[in-house]
C-alpha cells in the first residue's frame, strides 16, 4: 500500500477518532499526574515513583482501550437496531410524515420547525424516507471499534508517560518540579486543542483543563501525605 494512502487513512482516522483522542490524553495525563505527585511526596526514590507511574499508566491505558472498543461497539450495535427498527417501520406503513417529526423531535428540534419540516417534505415520499436514514446515521455509530480503542491506548499511555519520564532522567527533587511544569503545558496545548476543536473560548478552556491537572495532583500529595503520616 502507498505510504500517502496510509498517511491519508491514518489522517481520516484520526480526524474520526478526535474526541477519544483528547479524552485519553486527558485521563491519562490528570490521573498519572496525580499518581506520580502524590508518590513522589512521600518518596526520595526515583525508582518508586518510576514502578508506580509506569504500572499505573499501563494499566489504565489497557483499562481505556477496552472501554473505548466496549463503548463504539456498543454504539455501532445500537445503530443497527435502530436502523432495522425504522426499515420495519417503514415497510409496516406507519406514516413517514408523524416518524419524520417524532425523530426531528428526539433530536432536540423545537416542535415548529419540526413541523416545519415534516409538511415540506410530507409529499414527497423518498424525500422523507431519506430525512429519517439521515437522522439514523449518527456519525459516532460508524466509528470502528477498534480504531477508536487503539487511538485511545496509544493516546493513553503517552500522555501518561510525560508526568514519568522526567524521574527517569532527574534526580527526584528536579524531577517533581520538571515533571509539573511539561504537564501544565501539556494541559495547556490540551486546552487549546479542546477549544478549536469544539469552537470554544481559548481561556476559559485552558484554564478548566489545567484546573483539573491541579485538582488531580493536590488530591494525589493530599492522600499520599495522609497514607503516609497515618502509617
Amino acid at each position: 500500500m502507498p505510504v500517502a494512502s496510509v498517511l491519508l487513512r491514518l489522517k481520516n482516522s484520526l480526524k474520526a477518532s478526535a474526541g477519544t483522542v483528547v479524552f485519553g490524553m486527558e485521563d491519562g495525563t490528570v490521573s498519572i499526574f496525580g499518581l506520580v505527585l502524590g508518590v513522589a511526596a512521600t518518596t526520595t526514590s526515583s525508582l518508586e515513583v518510576l514502578v508506580a507511574g509506569a504500572s499505573g499508566a499501563a494499566a489504565a491505558a489497557v483499562s481505556m482501550m477496552a472501554g473505548a472498543y466496549l463503548e463504539a461497539e456498543t454504539s455501532r450495535d445500537e445503530h443497527a437496531v435502530r436502523q432495522q427498527r425504522l426499515g420495519v417501520e417503514l415497510a409496516s406503513g406507519e406514516p413517514t410524515a408523524t416518524l419524520l417529526s417524532e425523530r426531528l423531535s428526539a433530536a432536540g428540534l423545537r416542535a415548529p420547525w419540526c413541523g416545519a419540516l415534516s409538511r415540506a417534505v410530507q409529499h414527497n415520499a423518498e424525500a422523507t424516507k431519506a430525512l429519517l436514514l439521515a437522522l439514523e446515521g449518527a456519525p459516532g455509530a460508524r466509528q470502528a471499534p477498534l480504531e477508536q480503542a487503539l487511538w485511545m491506548l496509544v493516546a493513553d499511555f503517552c500522555s501518561a508517560a510525560v508526568p514519568i519520564v522526567p524521574f527517569v532522567l532527574l534526580p527526584i527533587g528536579q524531577a517533581r518540579i520538571v515533571s509539573a511544569a511539561i504537564t501544565t503545558l501539556l494541559l495547556v496545548a490540551l486546552g487549546i486543542g479542546r477549544a478549536r476543536i469544539g469552537h470554544r473560548g481559548i481561556a476559559r478552556t485552558i484554564l478548566e483543563t489545567v484546573g483539573m491537572g491541579v485538582a488531580a495532583a493536590l488530591a494525589g500529595v493530599a492522600i499520599g501525605l495522609f497514607i503516609q503520616r497515618a502509617f
